[in-house]
């Protein structure tokens, strides 16, 4: 290895570094992608995907070019390491590379469209942010329309800062709001260990770290056992959450549905909104900075 003094490009991750914090994006990449789909001269959008907008099958639909459409998803994947905020929509058009429409590739470009309107905006992390850890954890409520499983999000903050974040379609069918949320709950918990031990390599020892939830009945599954016989059929791998609240580890908490920012990471938001939690999460604008 060679030193090359300060870091301020690393994988089309561009590395602004100054007293007041670090400014994570990738404008160059994002140039990059629009001049390879041919997407430069197109029109800048407000948000990524309409709440009105239901990507299904389309089986009638009109091909495209499967090996074009991987690759605009793939591409599309990797800037979600500066902008949480497309998470959830490129995932859903994710969904369908195996067999893509034109009306699948038609949102994957909308992606693109906002992109364009906000190229300068990345990950804000403020030096002087407080030391100490939250997690936020949520489920969707309609589901895929595919196969009816339902999306889990997850997201953590050190202090202000975002660290991880994910969007996940569950592997199997709860039957119930407060089961999805109690599989989305025993995730976030497996995240925030992960967090945890890497933190007491820096030095740093958390207990007790707050998991926000916005579904009572999932908080009362991993309280009261007394519950365990109506949950029998959910896998004991789910049921591991119990173990860890009672040694200390992490300890659930209700948040209102206002306040759940990992709510951009499992449903379509309106605008007002999307934008709230865009600002939660410190995606800004690197000129808003200045």
């Amino acid at each position: 290895m060679s030193m090359m003094g300060e870091l301020s490009f690393f994988l089309g991750l561009q590395v602004k570094q100054s007293k007041e914090g670090i400014f994570i994006c990738q404008s160059k990449y994002y140039k990059e992608i629009h001049k390879k789909f041919e997407m430069e001269a197109c029109k800048a959008a407000t948000i990524p995907m309409p709440t009105n907008c239901y990507l299904e099958a389309d089986e009638l639909g009109p091909e495209v070019n499967q090996t074009m459409y991987k690759g605009l998803i793939g591409s599309l994947l990797y800037l979600t390491a500066s902008r949480p905020d497309i998470m959830f929509v490129v995932c859903l058009c994710a969904r369908f590379q195996f067999c893509p429409k034109e009306s699948h590739l038609k949102a994957a470009k909308k992606i693109l469209k906002y992109l364009k309107g906000t190229i300068n905006m990345g990950l804000w992390y403020p030096s002087l942010s407080p030391i100490y850890l939250v997690g936020y954890s949520d489920s969707d409520f309609t589901g895929c329309k595919l196969d009816r499983k339902r999306t889990s999000g997850t997201c953590h903050l050190l202090g202000s800062s975002l660290i991880l974040w994910h969007s996940k379609k569950q592997a199997c069918v709860a039957l119930s709001t407060a089961e999805a949320e109690y599989i989305a709950v025993g995730s976030c918990c497996a995240q925030i260990l992960w967090i945890k031990q890497q933190l007491e390599d820096f030095g740093l020892k958390m207990s007790k770290v707050p998991l926000l939830c916005n579904n009572t009945s999932a908080i009362n599954l991993t309280k009261n056992h007394i519950q365990h016989s109506r949950t029998k059929h959910i896998e004991v791998r789910h049921h591991f959450i119990r173990d860890h609240i009672a040694n200390g580890d992490c300890e659930i908490k209700f948040v209102s549905t206002e306040r759940q920012l990992a709510d951009i990471f499992t449903k379509l938001l309106s605008k007002d909104r999307f934008y709230s939690l865009r600002n939660e999460l410190g995606i800004l604008d690197v000129h808003a900075l200045s």
